[in-house]
C-alpha cells in the first residue's frame, strides 16, 4: 500500500482515457445538485474532501470494469480502479471537467441536467463560496413564471461575459481558461476594473484549484481479496458499502457468458423463495454466498470453510452447482423452524442459525433423510441447544462447520456429538435474568411455549401460524405490571419470562391490571368459560391456576420456572444442573 497525493487535473485526465475506472459493483452515481455545489465550492476554497482509495488492476483479483458516467470513447483496459471515492470523483469530472452537462437530481429527488458557473464578483465581495455557485439548467438559461420570464442567460460566451459568469467545467483546464479569459478582457473592452477583479479571482481561484491535489490510498494489484474487502470497511464512512458480496459480484461477472450476474441472479431468487415472515429479514445476499460456500466446500470434499477468505474464492460453477439445492434447504429451514412455532422474523432467536440450518437441511433433503423422525428429532434438539444455549451470538465461521460437519456426522452414528449440543449449558437463574425479548432465548422459550399448543385464555384456540398473525399474538405478564407494583413484588421475578406468557391482544386488554384471581373469575363469568377449561388453557402455557387463584405469587413464580425448566430440559435433550444450587435457591427461595 501505498498514499501519495495526486492532482485533481491528472485524475481527471486518467478518468477520461480510461486508466481510472471503477469495478462494476460500484452503483451509479447519486449525488445532488446541492451537494456537488457544496463539493465544488470546498475545492475552490482549498479544503480537504477527504482521501479516494484505488486498487491497481490486473492482479490476483480480477474485476469487471467500467468507465466513469460521461466517459464515453475509452476501450482501455484500466490502471487503476476506484473502491472509494467514486462519488466525489464522479461529481468532479462531471461538473468540474466534462463539457456535457450534468444529470443529477434536486433535493426532492426531480432528474435535471446542468452546468455549473460561478460569479466572479462574488468570489471577492465576502459572499459565501457556495452561494456564489449556481446550476443553470442545460440551455443555459433561468426561467421563472411558468418559463415565461428570463432570470438569466448564459446561452452563448457573450452571455457569460455580461454577467461575469465563469465556467466551472474549465478550472482545470488552464489553456481553455485563459481563452475565455482573453475574450473576456475583449469584450468588456479591456476595462482595468474587469482585468484587476479576474487577476484577483484567477489568483484565488482558477490556478490554487488547477494545482488542487487529492490524497490518494492504492493498494497493490497483488492485494489478498479478502484484505481488499477488509480495508475498505476501515476506511468506507460513507456511499456504497464494499460487501462480500458486491466483491464476488464483480469476480463472477469478469467470466461470466451472456451477460449473466450475481446481483440480478439473488434478486430472482429474493423475490421468488425469500418471501417468507422468516426468510424475507433475516436472509441477505451475503449469507446466502456464505451459506453457498458452506455448502459446496462440505460437498466438494476438501476442508470445510465458509469465512470471508472462503466465500470471496467460491468458484461461479459451484455457485451455480449448488445455489438451488440451498435455496431449497433455506425453504425447509423456514418450515422446520414454523413447526416449532418459531413464526415470524422478529420472534427468530437467531438469524445467523439460519445458515447452518439451511445448509443441513439441504444436505439432508439431498440423502432422501429431512423427513425421517429420528432425524428431526436430532436436527431440532441441535436447533434448541442452539438458541437456549446461546450459543450463536458472537462471530460465527466456524460454528457453522463444526454444526454442519458434525450434525451429519451424528445422523450417521450417535457417538458422535455436536460441538454445540455439547457445549449447550442453561442455568436455571438465567430465567430471571431473561427480561425482554431481545435475547434468544427469551424468543425460543415463548416459542416453546407456543410449540406446547398454548390456548388463548378465552377462546381456547391453538396459537398455531394463521391464528399468531390473525390475533396480534404478544407476550404479557400473567400477574400484571401494574398489580405486581403496587403489591412491591420484585421486577427480577414479575418482569422475568417466568411471568410471561403469549396472550391474544384482545384477551391482554380483559386482564388488565388486576390479580390473577379477579381477570380469571371475571373471564369464567362475562365469557362463559368454565373453570375446567380455563384451568386447561393455562395447563397448556405452564401456567398453575391454584397459585394463580390464590394469588399466591412466590408459589406461581417456583412452579413456573420449574415447568420452563423441565421444557428446556426436554428441548435440549439434556438435563438442567444446579436446580437445587445454593445459588437458585437464594434467587428462588426454593429448589426448582
Amino acid at each position: 500500500m501505498e498514499s501519495k497525493d495526486k492532482k485533481l487535473t491528472d485524475l481527471m485526465e486518467g478518468i477520461t482515457s480510461g486508466k481510472i475506472q471503477l469495478p462494476d459493483f460500484q452503483r451509479g452515481w447519486v449525488w445532488s445538485d446541492l451537494k456537488i455545489k457544496k463539493l465544488i465550492a470546498s475545492i475552490t476554497c482549498g479544503y480537504p474532501i477527504s482521501a479516494a482509495m484505488f486498487l491497481g488492476y490486473g492482479g490476483v483479483l480480477k474485476l469487471k470494469y467500467r468507465a466513469f458516467e460521461g466517459v464515453t470513447r475509452t476501450t482501455a483496459m484500466p490502471e487503476q480502479l476506484v473502491l472509494d471515492g467514486q462519488q466525489r470523483l464522479t461529481s468532479i469530472y462531471q461538473a468540474m471537467y466534462n463539457n456535457l452537462p450534468v444529470k443529477t437530481k434536486t433535493e426532492n429527488g426531480k432528474e435535471i441536467e446542468v452546468y455549473y458557473y460561478i460569479h466572479i464578483p462574488d468570489t471577492s465581495n465576502g459572499i459565501e463560496r457556495e452561494d456564489a455557485i449556481i446550476s443553470v439548467p442545460k440551455d443555459r438559461i433561468i426561467r421563472k413564471n411558468f418559463n415565461r420570464d428570463i432570470v438569466l442567460d448564459l446561452s452563448t460566451r457573450e452571455k457569460e461575459f455580461e454577467n461575469k459568469m465563469f465556467p466551472v467545467n474549465l478550472l482545470f483546464k488552464i489553456g481553455e481558461a485563459l481563452l475565455w479569459q482573453n475574450d473576456y478582457y475583449r469584450y468588456h473592452n479591456y476595462d482595468p476594473s474587469i482585468i484587476s477583479e479576474h487577476t484577483q479571482f484567477s489568483k484565488n481561484i482558477i490556478y490554487p484549484t488547477s494545482n488542487y491535489a487529492l490524497p490518494v490510498i492504492l493498494l497493490d494489484s497483488n492485494t489478498p481479496k479478502e484484505a481488499v474487502c477488509q480495508v475498505f470497511e476501515n476506511v468506507n464512512t460513507g456511499g456504497v458499502s464494499l460487501t462480500v458480496f458486491e466483491l464476488v459480484t464483480a469476480i463472477f461477472a469478469m467470466d461470466a457468458p451472456d451477460n449473466w450476474n450475481l446481483r440480478d441472479d439473488w434478486t430472482k431468487r429474493k423475490e421468488k423463495t425469500f418471501i417468507g415472515d422468516v426468510l424475507k429479514e433475516n436472509v441477505d445476499a451475503t449469507a446466502f454466498l456464505t451459506a453457498c460456500t458452506l455448502l459446496s466446500t462440505y460437498k466438494l470434499g476438501g476442508t470445510v470453510s465458509c469465512k470471508r477468505k472462503d466465500v470471496l474464492n467460491l468458484k461461479r460453477e459451484d455457485y451455480l452447482k449448488y445455489a438451488d439445492i440451498l435455496e431449497d434447504g433455506f425453504v425447509e429451514a423456514e418450515t422446520l423452524l414454523q413447526r416449532n412455532r418459531i413464526f415470524t422474523a422478529q420472534n427468530l432467536p437467531y438469524s445467523t442459525q439460519l445458515i447452518p440450518l439451511a445448509v443441513l437441511c439441504a444436505l439432508l433433503k439431498e440423502q432422501g433423510l429431512l423427513h425421517v423422525a429420528r432425524v428431526i428429532s436430532k436436527l431440532e434438539q441441535w436447533l434448541w441447544c442452539g438458541i437456549l444455549g446461546e450459543l450463536y451470538g458472537g462471530a460465527n465461521e466456524t460454528r457453522f462447520v463444526q454444526d454442519v460437519v458434525g450434525v451429519m456426522k451424528w445422523v450417521q452414528d450417535d457417538i458422535q456429538i455436536p460441538k454445540t449440543i455439547s457445549d449447550a449449558y442453561f442455568s436455571p437463574t438465567r430465567l430471571l435474568g431473561l427480561q425482554s425479548r431481545q435475547s434468544a432465548a427469551y424468543k425460543g422459550i415463548m416459542a416453546l411455549i407456543l410449540k406446547n399448543q398454548s390456548k388463548d385464555f378465552i377462546s381456547g384456540q391453538d396459537m398455531d401460524f394463521t391464528v399468531f398473525k390473525k390475533e396480534n399474538i404478544d407476550i404479557h405478564h400473567v400477574f400484571p405490571k401494574a398489580y405486581c407494583e403496587r403489591k412491591g413484588y420484585p421486577k427480577s421475578k414479575y418482569n422475568s419470562i417466568v411471568n410471561k406468557t403469549p396472550i391474544f391482544f384482545t384477551t391482554n386488554r380483559k386482564i388488565g391490571g388486576v390479580a390473577p384471581s379477579e381477570y380469571l373469575l371475571r373471564i369464567e363469568e362475562k365469557n362463559h368459560v368454565s373453570i375446567d377449561d380455563l384451568n386447561k388453557y393455562l395447563e397448556s402455557h405452564w401456567l398453575d391456576s391454584t397459585s394463580m387463584r390464590s394469588d399466591d405469587f412466590d408459589q406461581f413464580i417456583v412452579n413456573r420456572a420449574g415447568r420452563l425448566l423441565d421444557a428446556i430440559s426436554k428441548a435440549m435433550g439434556k438435563a438442567i444442573s444446579g436446580r437445587d444450587s445454593e445459588e437458585v435457591i437464594a434467587a428462588f427461595g426454593t429448589a426448582l
